[in-house]
C-alpha cells in the first residue's frame, strides 16, 4: 500500500470507471475523487436525450450507486477544483486551499463548452448544455413551456448535441428551429451523403434547419431573450435559446503543470502514449482530454464521445496499476433522435478522408449500414436501425483489405 493515494480529477464517465476498475483488480490504497461538480461522477449522453426529456429520472445518469464510493473507500470531494499541479512533486493545489499529494493522477477533466462572442449572451432563457445542473435547468423551461402548449426554441449549432436537443425538444411539442454555419446538419462529422438522412428526418419532424447561418445578436425584451439576430440580417423568434457550438477540452491544469499537449493541427488535448500515461510517468489522463496515438489510423485520436471515458477511464485504471499494454480501441459513438438511432465506429476526416461512401440497405427506410472507404479500404461505418453490426464493421476496418463494392453493398444482406 502506499503512502499517498491515487488521485482522479474529473467528474464524468472516465472517473467512475477509473475507479471502480482500480478497486476490482485490487488497489486496496487511498483513492480520492475530486469533481468541480456537486454531484458524484455521471455520464453525459442522456443529458440530451430521455433525461432532457423527462423520461429517464436521475439515478440513470449515474453509473455507480453514490452507495459505492462509500463501500469501496473512496473519498469523494465535490464542489471543489484542481488550480495547481505539479508533477515532479506528486501535488495537486485545490480551490479550497487544499494539497493533495499522490501517487499516480488521472487528469479526466473532460470539456467547457463554446461560447458565442455576440451581444446578448448573458440574457435569461440562453443555455448551454454539458453538466447535470445544465440539463436540468435546461429540462425545466423545456418542460414548462410543453405544458404551457407553446413555445420557442433555437439552437445555435448543427452538431450532434444541437440535433439530440433539437430532437428532444421537438418530441415535447416545441417549435424548433436549428442555427447552423454548413450547409447541411452534421455535414462537418459524416459528409453530405449521410448528413442528408439526419438532415430528412429533422425536415419530417417540422424542425425548421438554416444553413449557411451567423448569429449577429440575441435580442430580448426585459432581460428574457426573444431571438436570434442573424448576419444577413434575418431573425429567429426564441423562448429559448440553446448554444452548442461545440467543446473546448480542458487542458489547463496540465498546461500549467508542464505537460505535454497536442497542436491543434493534431486534434489537441493532453498527448499520452498508449498507456494513457502524460510526458510525467505517475500522470494519466482518459476521456475527452486525453489525445491517444491510434494504431489503426497512424496518428493520436482525441474523442469526445461516450466510449472514449468508458474505454479510456477503464484502461488507465488498469495501467495505473502496471496491468495493461497499449489502448487499442476504435472509436466509437451513438446517437438518437426521434426513431433514429445509430452506432459509427472507425474514424474519418471529413471532408478530405474518404473518396466513396457506400450504403447497404435502405436510405428511404432509414434503416442501413454506410461505409466510408479510401482506397477501397473502409476507414469507418455506422449503422442506422440496424444493430449488433459493430462487431462485424470492425472487423472490416482492421482488416485494412480493400474490400469489393458488392460486399459492402451486401453487408445488409
Amino acid at each position: 500500500m502506499t503512502a499517498d493515494p491515487y488521485v482522479l480529477l474529473g467528474g464524468g464517465l472516465a472517473t467512475a470507471r477509473a475507479a471502480e476498475t482500480l478497486r476490482k483488480e485490487g488497489y486496496d490504497g487511498d483513492l480520492v475523487v475530486v469533481t468541480t461538480e456537486a454531484h458524484r461522477p455521471y455520464e453525459r449522453p442522456p443529458l440530451s436525450k430521455g433525461y432532457l426529456r423527462g423520461d429517464d429520472d436521475r439515478e440513470s445518469v449515474f453509473p455507480l450507486d453514490e452507495s459505492w464510493y462509500a463501500n469501496n473507500g473512496v473519498e469523494m470531494r465535490t464542489s471543489v477544483t484542481a488550480v495547481g499541479l505539479a508533477p515532479g512533486e506528486h501535488r495537486v493545489t485545490l480551490s479550497d486551499g487544499g494539497v493533495l499529494t499522490y501517487a499516480k493522477l488521472l487528469l479526466a477533466t473532460g470539456s467547457t463548452p463554446r461560447t458565442l462572442d455576440v451581444p446578448g449572451m448573458d440574457l435569461s432563457g440562453v443555455h448551454y448544455l454539458r453538466t447535470l445542473d445544465d440539463a436540468d435547468r435546461l429540462s425545466g423551461r423545456l418542460l414548462d413551456a410543453s405544458l404551457e402548449g407553446a413555445g420557442r426554441v433555437a439552437v445555435v449549432g448543427d452538431g450532434w448535441i444541437g440535433m439530440e436537443v433539437a430532437a428532444s425538444a421537438r418530441q415535447l411539442g416545441l417549435n424548433v428551429t436549428v442555427i447552423g454555419r454548413g450547409s447541411i446538419p452534421l455535414g462537418g462529422v459524416l459528409g453530405p451523403e449521410l448528413a442528408a438522412v439526419f438532415r430528412d428526418l429533422h425536415e419530417e419532424q417540422d424542425v425548421r434547419l438554416v444553413s449557411r447561418a451567423t448569429v449577429a445578436a440575441l435580442s430580448h425584451t426585459d432581460g428574457w431573450v426573444t431571438g436570434v439576430d442573424l448576419s444577413d440580417g434575418s431573425h429567429v423568434e426564441a423562448d429559448v435559446v440553446v448554444v452548442g457550438v461545440g467543446v473546448a477540452p480542458n487542458v489547463g491544469l496540465a498546461e500549467a503543470g508542464g505537460l505535454t499537449l497536442r497542436s491543434a493541427a493534431e486534434g489537441g488535448g493532453i498527448a499520452v502514449s498508449g498507456t494513457l500515461a502524460t510526458s510525467h510517468p505517475d500522470v494519466f489522463a482518459a476521456g475527452d482530454v486525453a489525445s491517444i496515438p491510434s494504431p489503426h489510423y497512424g496518428r493520436p485520436l482525441r474523442v469526445e464521445h461516450w466510449s472514449a471515458a468508458q474505454e479510456g477511464g477503464t484502461h488507465a485504471g488498469r495501467t495505473m496499476l502496471g496491468l495493461a499494454g497499449d489502448y487499442d480501441r476504435l472509436p466509437y459513438f451513438y446517437s438518437d433522435q426521434f426513431d433514429l438511432g445509430m452506432e459509427y465506429v472507425g474514424w474519418v476526416d471529413v471532408p478530405g478522408g474518404y473518396d466513396d461512401v457506400v450504403i447497404s440497405g435502405s436510405r428511404e427506410n432509414r434503416e442501413l449500414v454506410a461505409f466510408w472507404v479510401a482506397d477501397g479500404r473502409v476507414a469507418a461505418g455506422m449503422a442506422v436501425n440496424v444493430w449488433e453490426q459493430t462487431e462485424r464493421i470492425e472487423e472490416l476496418i482492421r482488416s485494412g483489405r480493400q474490400v469489393p463494392r458488392d460486399e459492402l453493398e451486401g453487408f445488409t444482406a
